[in-house]
């Protein structure tokens, strides 16, 4: 920002209106620490107005009983606007989150428009009412179960994706004629809340969509444990994840929760070195490794091992830091000090265990961007998979190398973790490392190809990467209630099982 430059203030979105507070929250570029834009924060009264609101809207039925077609159709003129806005989404996100030009574009909102398509698509197919078979026993009836909408969804999102990932819930949420509250992260409101107007806009009805950005211990708690929320989609951390999990357990409501990650890329003794050393940094380095499934253990057979990093090295040696509005830019910054002090903490304890920085190893230095948080692109090998680098999902552009003999002892090392999110396999023999897949705890598994996340595909984790699935075709199955109907067709009460109980005449 340069002097003079009025900093935009983002309202919050409650019920069709914008809505402010004393609280603001303050949102900097994090290439060089400057205020670009204010945010109103609210807290657990905040999110109680907004559940009423959203209550509000769904009892008024504008959305929740319209036809599926209706609901598509509306999501559809979003997914329009959004590509007419698209330079405009872009910036918002870059000034807040850090991702450069060409990651936004083509991922973080371009992403968005295909996704909403994805998911209206599946509105329009989705079975709401299924007739069963006719039963006989111990009645003659029919029953006809129904897939209706919860009600009132929560939605908690992360700072790295900040809309895409908080499409994933409130677009399936939506799809199924719920009312949503999404709480997207204090850092990166800014599309979010620019996609509550869009939204509007387009036909989405008033307290249908609302945003309330605030902090996770105030704002985020008091809409895990409401009563009146029927459902939590929640993206970040495991230790949050457990903590929603918790409160949301208060008033047993159901919860998907998308975690962290430690993913390994397990290469192969035969694996092309030319697609694996590209595909592996891609795999970690990609949005400066903030990103849940990055692939930040690098799992190496000894006989690979020495050139597959001297060509790793010099191939991420050309990744180029800067001005994340230059399409020149390979990476930029983390999204905050907090990160980078924590990422550099993480590096030292590399060090201090033993492991070697053969690249890196430091915050960065990127002329004329002196306030910002920046990060070396870092490779560690010598690393042992007890180490805390090996350990702890860094979020970082920090790639751990680990040894390995045998192709059970890199299955085995793949599998010792306590993530289990993603991982991929690099193999020139297809049918090889297929049966090498089987054998990892993973919720996805590429093969040569790292960050392959597609709408049409679900995408979650084993162990504590997460509990249910987010996309793919049972993508909105987790935002609707089933409803089994008995319909009596015996006609007379001499058919039905009565005298079980009641088989005494009146005295």
């Amino acid at each position: 920002m340069t002097a003079g430059t009025t900093v935009r203030h983002f309202p919050m979105r409650i019920g069709g209106e914008d809505v402010d507070s004393n609280d603001r929250l303050e949102i900097r570029d994090p290439q060089n620490g400057e205020l670009v834009a204010t945010a109103a924060s609210g807290g657990a009264s905040v999110i109680d107005a907004a559940v009423d609101a959203a209550q509000a809207a769904f009892e008024d039925g504008g959305w929740s009983r319209a036809t599926p077609a209706h609901r598509a159709s509306v999501m559809r003129a979003i997914a329009d606007r959004l590509g007419e806005r698209l330079d405009e989404m872009v910036e918002l996100e870059i000034m807040a989150n850090g991702a450069t030009v060409r990651q936004a574009t083509g991922f973080h909102i371009g992403y968005c428009a295909p996704h909403l398509e994805y998911f209206a698509g599946l509105a329009e197919r989705y079975e709401f009412e299924t007739p069963m078979p006719r039963a006989t026993f111990p009645v003659l009836g029919q029953s006809t179960l129904r897939k209706e909408p919860i009600g009132v969804v929560g939605a908690i999102a992360p700072w790295n994706f900040p809309l895409l990932l908080s499409l994933w819930k409130f677009a399936p949420a939506l799809a199924v004629g719920n009312s949503v509250i999404l709480k997207p992260d204090e850092k990166t409101p800014l599309s979010a809340l620019e996609f509550a107007a869009i939204a509007e806009e387009c036909g989405l009805p008033p307290g249908v969509f609302n945003v309330v950005p605030g902090p996770g211990p105030d704002a985020g708690a008091r809409l895990a444990s409401h009563p009146g929320v029927g459902k939590i989609g929640f993206t970040g951390s495991t230790d949050v994840g457990r903590e929603i999990m918790r409160l949301a357990s208060g008033t047993v409501k159901a919860v998907t929760l998308e975690l962290g990650g430690k993913s390994p890329a397990l290469v192969l003794d035969d694996a092309d070195l030319d697609i694996a050393v590209d595909g592996v940094l891609y795999g970690c380095m990609l949005y400066s490794g903030q990103i849940c499934e990055s692939m930040t253990r690098l799992l190496l057979p000894d006989s690979l091992h020495d050139e597959f990093v001297e060509r790793m090295v010099a191939r991420a040696s050309t990744i180029r830091l800067g001005d994340t509005r230059d399409w020149e830019t390979d990476m930029g910054p983390v999204v905050s000090a907090k990160q980078k002090d924590r990422i550099l903490e993480l590096i030292r304890s590399g060090k201090d265990e033993g492991a070697t920085a053969v690249l890196g190893g430091d915050e960065a230095h990127v002329e004329g961007y002196e306030g910002g948080h920046w990060i070396q692109p870092t490779i560690f090998t010598g690393v042992r998979n007890d180490m805390r680098i090996a350990r702890e999902e860094i979020f970082g552009p920090v790639l751990s190398v680990i040894r390995y003999g045998s192709e059970a002892e890199g299955v085995a090392l793949a599998n010792d973790t306590q993530y289990g999110l993603a991982s991929s396999v690099w193999s020139r023999d297809n049918s090889r490392a297929l049966d090498v897949a089987e054998k990892i705890k993973a919720g996805s598994v590429w093969i040569n190809d790292a960050h392959q996340i597609n709408c049409e595909v679900p995408f979650g984790g084993y162990k504590q990467s997460g509990v249910g699935r987010e996309l793919g075709p049972r993508a909105l199955d987790p935002y609707v209630e089933e409803k089994n109907v008995h319909l009596d067709l015996s006609g007379t009460r001499e058919a039905r099982p009565y005298d079980v109980l009641l088989s005494h005449a009146d005295d």
